[in-house]
């Protein structure tokens, strides 16, 4: 096997997704900002949650909040939901894995308030979860999935916003999920500063 080939064909799948989904998830993460920025200026607050990779992604897009993207802002309210191992080995010991993510939500969460839920697969139990304790909260959820939307597909909301990535392999939708978080962030700044 050619190692240059292989790596080259990692890039052209890539490359090959993000084509593919494109034009049918632009509209949908324009509005999932715009929802967004309607929270934040509602003095609401978005929490993210995933697994693995999904947990740093959603650690990335809290960053990317409190913090800045590209322009300087203020802080934007947003938090991981993934971060916290005392809180999260607490409620997975003493209740159960499953629930690390709803009871944050039914702790931290508010009808004005969004959930951002990512999931390769769609089916991470904790994360669905999350997803019910959101719809119990009054909380509005975008979810991030991969694959054919999983379980999650089927357990959202009409006013839910679903940003589904359909690849089997977890690298391709992990890297658009990345793509979507950073358009998002990109959008929410270019709603609030103003831009090009």
């Amino acid at each position: 096997m050619d190692l240059i080939e292989r790596v080259s064909g990692h890039f052209l799948e890539s490359i090959a997704i993000k084509q593919q989904v494109m034009d049918e998830l632009s509209p949908a993460v324009a509005l999932a900002a715009e929802r967004m920025v309607s929270c934040l200026m509602n003095e609401g607050k978005i929490l993210a949650c995933g697994n693995g990779g999904s947990a740093a992604d959603a650690q990335h897009f809290a960053a990317e909040m409190i913090g800045r993207f590209e322009k300087e802002r203020p802080g934007l309210a947003a938090m991981s939901l993934a971060t916290d191992s005392s809180i999260l080995s607490a409620i997975g010991n003493d209740y159960d894995f499953d629930m690390i993510f709803s009871k944050q939500v039914r702790a931290l969460g508010h009808h004005n308030d969004l959930l951002l839920a990512i999931s390769t697969s769609g089916n991470s139990a904790n994360v669905i979860e999350a997803i019910y304790a959101a719809h119990e909260r009054g909380m509005g959820v975008i979810a991030l999935t991969g694959k054919d939307g999983g379980q999650i597909a089927e357990i959202l909301s009409p006013e839910d916003i679903h940003l589904n990535v359909p690849s089997l392999r977890t690298a391709r939708i992990q890297e658009v999920h990345i793509l979507l978080i950073h358009a998002l962030c990109d959008a929410i700044d270019c709603m609030l500063l103003g831009g090009e």
